[in-house]
């Protein structure tokens, strides 16, 4: 058992105390010295440990590191506000001026935005590449973990690795690949070159399949933990991952595969999907994170506590993008309260300013796997039924009441005679209003290709190399200048 226990436990202790890795080489994990046997529990937390850089739980890696980025992670930060969906705040100042930097795109490699996505991704890498060696280890049966949940463990983690992956691709390319526990520091040095982006893609391709053959057939993995990572979760990054590459054909062909098991669907009211009385009760939610109130060590969703301070509000140009009647404006972000109802988890604003909110955090719902269902059709021609797609999220969101009980009326697109090139425009606008504050904007517009020219009319100065975000610069100073920055920074 020494090869696994010289690993799990170090696992553990990154959980109670957190980790600095910008003081260390990237993903580094250095060797356990104690010889303490492994149970199924600790295998098991060390699973759990691989969830936990996913979450909005305030100093994960970091004891309030503004600068760093490290405080929360910054998916608002890098997708809604840098793609002009959001604003930092509802009352423009000079706070955490690294946010207004990134949201003009006036940066450089040194924001703490790219430093604290980077640092959050690769220790969810180094905590799932633990997980992964210990459940391959041939002698993981002494702990008494049965087979069955032993193979959902080792799917929950190939998942999150390739998640983390394909993350940290979207945002810098081709980034170093790690995927076995480092020993020392030579090792991580040795791993420090940047791989190509098929080499990422292949590594998450191989990961998602290897997922999606261990994980059960069932909609959740775990009925008494849903939160976990389950095999439709798999499935749907797999159709994610080839419609980022525009391999249209296999993208469908994964998202018909997971509609014929019949475990999702459109819930009929649209806040249901992040309404926390309705957490894993409801139909729609593929893959959250899932938040919990009064627990030590805290799990609660720190975002709430930034909006006590006036964070997070909608750009002028996102609540204009809204038709009069469409109620999931006021559902996403109420103005008048100024509260993001979405984020949130009510439409109350109980949890507002508070730093131990219960809210989850959405990652895949099936909604936006709808929307990849209808952009594939209407990219390989079948536009007709693309947007039908479209109508059926539009008319889901008709038919859900505005806060004060009305309802009102959607313009519908199937049957107008649309051309292939406005029905992408329509797919496009529809993915915003469906989809707005859930940190897929900007990832949207990179991959259109549409980037430069709808930022540049919001007044941004994005550049053609900004689809690509820099490289953390102290990561390329402490490799030595292993690690190439990308082009333009």
């Amino acid at each position: 058992m020494k090869n696994i226990s010289k690993y799990y436990l170090l696992v553990l202790s990154v959980v109670l105390l957190g980790c600095e890795l910008n003081e260390e080489p990237i993903g580094l994990i250095t060797r356990d010295q104690i010889n303490t046997e492994p149970t199924a529990s600790s295998v098991t937390s060390s699973v759990n440990s691989s969830y936990q850089l996913l979450s909005n739980t305030l100093n994960i890696i970091g004891e309030w590191d503004w600068t760093g980025g490290k405080v929360l992670r910054n998916d608002f930060i890098l997708q809604d506000i840098a793609a002009g969906d959001m604003n930092k705040k509802w009352n423009p100042d000079g706070d955490q001026a690294w946010m207004d930097e990134v949201a003009a795109f006036n940066f450089t490699a040194i924001n703490g935005a790219f430093n604290g996505i980077w640092s959050y991704d690769y220790e969810g890498i180094s905590r799932a590449n633990m997980a992964i060696n210990t459940l391959n280890n041939p002698d993981i049966t002494d702990t008494g973990l049965d087979a069955a949940t032993k193979d959902r463990l080792l799917g929950e983690a190939y998942f999150l690795r390739a998640f983390y992956y394909f993350d940290l691709l979207n945002h810098f390319g081709g980034v170093p690949l790690l995927t076995e526990p480092l020993e020392d520091f030579s090792a991580a040095y040795e791993v420090s070159n940047r791989a190509s982006e098929e080499e990422v893609i292949a590594l998450i391709e191989n990961d998602l399949e290897t997922a999606v053959g261990l994980l059960p057939m069932q909609k959740y993995s775990s009925n008494a933990e849903p939160w976990r990572v389950s095999i439709g979760a798999a499935k749907g990054m797999q159709a994610k991952v080839d419609l980022f590459q525009e391999n249209w054909e296999m993208s469908l062909a994964h998202i018909e595969e997971l509609q014929a098991w019949n475990f999702y669907s459109l819930n009929d009211h649209y806040f249901d999907s992040f309404d926390v009385e309705k957490e894993f009760m409801e139909d729609e939610v593929i893959f959250a994170y899932d938040h919990r109130a009064e627990l030590n060590p805290s799990k609660g969703n720190g975002l709430a506590a930034l909006m006590g301070w006036g964070f997070v509000a909608p750009t002028e140009n996102f609540v204009n993008a809204f038709e009069d009647d469409d109620p999931r404006l006021e559902y996403t972000i109420e103005t008048e309260t100024q509260s993001p109802h979405k984020l949130l988890g009510s439409t109350d604003s109980q949890y507002k300013g508070n730093d131990d909110s219960p809210g989850n955090k959405v990652y895949i719902r099936y909604a936006d796997v709808l929307l990849w269902k209808a952009e594939a059709l209407i990219e390989t021609g079948q536009v007709e039924a693309g947007l039908e797609i479209v109508d059926q999220i539009r008319m889901r969101a008709e038919n859900t009441p505005s806060l004060d009980g009305s309802n009102g009326e959607l313009e519908m697109y199937s049957g107008s005679g649309l051309s292939q090139e406005q029905a992408l425009e329509v797919l496009y606008k529809e993915r915003r209003l469906e989809l707005g504050f859930e940190s897929h904007r900007i990832n949207d517009l990179k991959r259109w290709g549409i980037a430069d020219e709808v930022l540049t009319e919001m007044g941004k100065n994005f550049q053609e190399y900004n689809y690509l975000y820099p490289i953390p610069q102290g990561e390329i100073d402490r490799s030595g200048g292993q690690i190439e920055q990308n082009p333009g920074y």
